[in-house]
């Protein structure tokens, strides 16, 4: 079956970086749009970021744009989020997706989600 596994999430200081992977297992990962998404207490889930199957392209939220780098490397089906310059505003769970169709920034919705990875950003 499908799993999509992040990991590197934590808590940090204001202005601070951490970089999250999102390790996918059972799908053809280099046919899969990857996004990722977050959800703050009381909130909605959002759109964060996504890049194409093929890396060439790449979307942000305007709030993280500048701050945030969403890459990811086919040979090892592994998906990455730099979060650099990190505010109190950040702190979410955050949430890797895979999707047939690179259409995650318009609100397509993903195929697969992963579990969730806490970030925790303190002033």
């Amino acid at each position: 079956q499908v799993q999509l596994v992040e990991s590197g999430g934590g808590s940090v200081q204001a202005g601070g970086s951490l970089r999250l992977s999102c390790a996918a297992s059972g799908l053809t990962f280099s046919s899969h749009a990857m996004g990722w998404f977050r959800q703050a207490p009381g909130k909605e889930r959002e759109f964060v970021a996504e890049v194409n199957w093929s890396g060439t392209f790449t979307y942000y939220k305007d709030s993280v744009k500048g701050r945030f780098t969403i890459s990811r490397d086919n040979a090892k089906n592994t998906a990455y989020l730099q979060m650099n310059s990190l505010k109190p505003e950040d702190t979410a769970v955050y949430y890797c997706a895979a999707a047939s169709r690179s259409l995650l920034r318009l609100g397509s919705k993903p195929d697969y989600w992963g579990q969730g990875t806490q970030v925790t950003v303190s002033s």
